[in-house]
């Protein structure tokens, strides 16, 4: 939520700020901003929301500016209780913006640790990106725009990209922005490919001159890789390595198990697809790419109702557009595959790709006339050295006129001009015809360079703690616990208590979770509602009520006292009262 229009970017580009933080803690799954994004100014029940994606708890604020001062305020709410168990507001100087989503990311997700369970968190979860604040609000800007994805919000993205590193050239994410901005730009072809690429590129080179550890920046090598130097191998080392550093990015989750199902790993692709619908559920680019991997299953019925939903909300899925009309030639629904293509909408048709298709159509459903006309367009078309969508869909062809000897011999002319949409289309279900030929798994083992996609296996953590150290620890917690009542304070917090008993708050979120079966808030409001029930049993306190008990006992929240109580309990605190009279 943000005051205005007018901030709206800052708002969008805080909230990002801290889902790409709290990200970086490892276990702990963060819905990535699509998805987040989907119920900004949706009026919508909190447990619906959560349901809708998988979460138990929910992250709400606001951000307000006035003048060099921002007011941001945030309150985590327990979703299956609908109560908030935390809220803080921070009054702070602009100039100091990444010390405040530092501060508030380790807060947020100390809280989610206290009430959920063990987490290790590192000591900085967002560090300092530029000196320069103007820079930062340009970038911001750029990527408020660029995340419209529209040609017009993109080259206003690069406009204002530009800006931020005229004041900045060593901004890393302004370069990648830029990169990124101009890959749109090269694929959609809004822009001529080769110049749009190279200036991607040059970009996405300075990215990584800055800071090769950067998943966004191995994310545009990936593609860069794959889609300008149609080379499989670097493509998947970059994806793999944009993972490593960036387990919860979608996009790139995505890319990787694209690669798995060009490559036949169905099995590791869906591992891969789970992933990445577990953190981004609501996007078109999450349910176009499950489509597409039941569509490359031969499970064509599922793939055409996914399309279909895909296409319901976005009538200009391009992507969505082509694969399904690969499912109705796969089932024999050529006429309707011819229909269905011409309702495309002229803005966003690529002539190759409808070229193709309907050549295919013609030559599956054996139009012998219509078959040679467009196979003869196509073949034309494919002589150009930048046409890959015809260069991959004459391929094609030769598969469905089941000519193998052309097939292959073209195959070697596309793979000497880096025709990357032959890496996309080798392995479709529509060159099923020529599978069988010897040459297919030797062109495929040479395309895909088997075995190319290495899964990095980390073992087992061992724990934190020994058996003896852990054994030490506890005696000295539960010793301090009893003598000191650390528990009466209201605002107690676990990297408190650890510092009370000189342990590190990683150790001790184990400690409590890993050896004694409760998380933080369990562990010390069990000994509240102990004293509450001390003080409810005792006639001298009759003529104080029972919030005022509870906060005595060190609950600031009637709420969660409430909850908390009737958990450990199973009855309510004047059912308690009653039954103790």
């Amino acid at each position: 939520m943000s005051g205005s229009e007018e901030i709206e970017y800052f708002s969008d580009g805080i909230t990002e700020e801290i889902i790409n933080a709290l990200a970086r803690i490892e276990h702990l799954k963060v819905t990535s901003r699509t998805s987040s994004f989907y119920f900004k100014s949706k009026h919508i029940p909190v447990r619906e929301i959560a349901k809708e994606l998988n979460v138990a708890a929910i992250l709400e604020g606001s951000v307000r500016m006035a003048a060099n001062t921002v007011r941001i305020t945030a309150q985590l709410i327990h979703a299956e209780e609908d109560f908030h168990f935390w809220s803080e507001t921070w009054d702070r100087k602009l100039e100091n913006i990444f010390e405040i989503q530092d501060e508030i990311s380790l807060l947020i997700a100390d809280k989610l640790r206290e009430q959920y369970g063990h987490l290790e968190i590192q000591d900085h979860l967002v560090g300092k990106k530029t000196e320069s604040i103007d820079a930062y609000e340009y970038f911001l800007k750029a990527r408020y725009h660029f995340n419209k994805w529209n040609p017009v919000d993109a080259r206003t993205a690069i406009e204002l990209y530009e800006k931020a590193i005229a004041l900045d050239p060593n901004h890393t994410d302004s370069y990648v922005g830029l990169a990124d901005a101009y890959s749109f730009f090269a694929v959609t072809e809004l822009m001529p490919r080769e110049e749009a690429w190279k200036k991607s590129l040059g970009y996405t080179d300075k990215a990584f001159s800055l800071d090769p550890q950067h998943a966004g920046v191995h994310y545009l090598l990936a593609n860069v890789s794959f889609f300008y130097d149609a080379n499989f191998h670097e493509a998947a080392q970059h994806a793999l390595k944009s993972i490593e550093l960036k387990h919860s990015y979608p996009e790139a989750q995505q890319f990787v198990a694209l690669l798995y199902i060009i490559s036949g790993e169905m099995e590791k692709a869906k591992q891969h697809l789970e992933i990445a619908h577990d953190i981004d559920p609501l996007s078109q680019e999450t349910l176009f790419y499950r489509a597409y991997f039941h569509y490359r299953n031969e499970n064509y019925s599922e793939a055409l109702m996914l399309f279909n939903e895909a296409l319901e909300k976005n009538p200009n899925n391009i992507p969505a557009y082509i694969v399904r009309s690969y499912c109705l030639l796969k089932t024999g629904q050529y006429d309707k595959a011819l229909d269905f293509l011409g309702k495309m909408p002229e803005e966003i048709v690529v002539p190759g790709e409808r070229l193709g298709v309907i050549a295919l159509s013609h030559i599956l459903k054996n139009d012998q006339a219509e078959a040679e006309k467009y196979f003869k367009q196509l073949k034309q078309e494919a002589q150009k050295p930048t046409s890959f969508q015809a260069h991959s869909y004459l391929f094609m062809a030769y598969a469905c006129m089941r000519k193998a000897d052309e097939a292959f011999s073209w195959l070697d002319d596309a793979m000497r001009i880096k025709s990357s949409v032959i890496l996309l289309n080798y392995t479709d279900p529509l060159n099923n015809f020529i599978k069988e030929d010897p040459r297919y798994e030797q062109y495929r083992q040479k395309l895909y360079h088997q075995p190319a996609l290495p899964e990095n296996k980390s073992g087992d953590k061992p724990p934190l703690l020994d058996a003896e150290t852990a054994d030490a620890y506890t005696e000295n917690l539960m010793r301090f616990i009893d003598e000191e009542e650390p528990f009466l304070v209201p605002n107690l917090s676990l990297r408190m208590l650890a510092e009370q008993v000189d342990i590190h708050p990683n150790k001790l979120s184990w400690l409590l979770n890993e050896r004694m079966g409760k998380n933080f808030n369990e562990f010390i409001n069990h000994y509240r509602i102990d004293y509450f029930k001390k003080l409810a049993v005792d006639p001298d306190n009759s003529h104080i009520s029972l919030i005022g008990l509870a906060y005595e006992s060190g609950f600031n929240s009637k709420t969660v006292f409430n909850t908390y109580f009737k958990k450990e309990t199973g009855m309510t605190p004047k059912e308690f009262l009653k039954q103790n009279s």
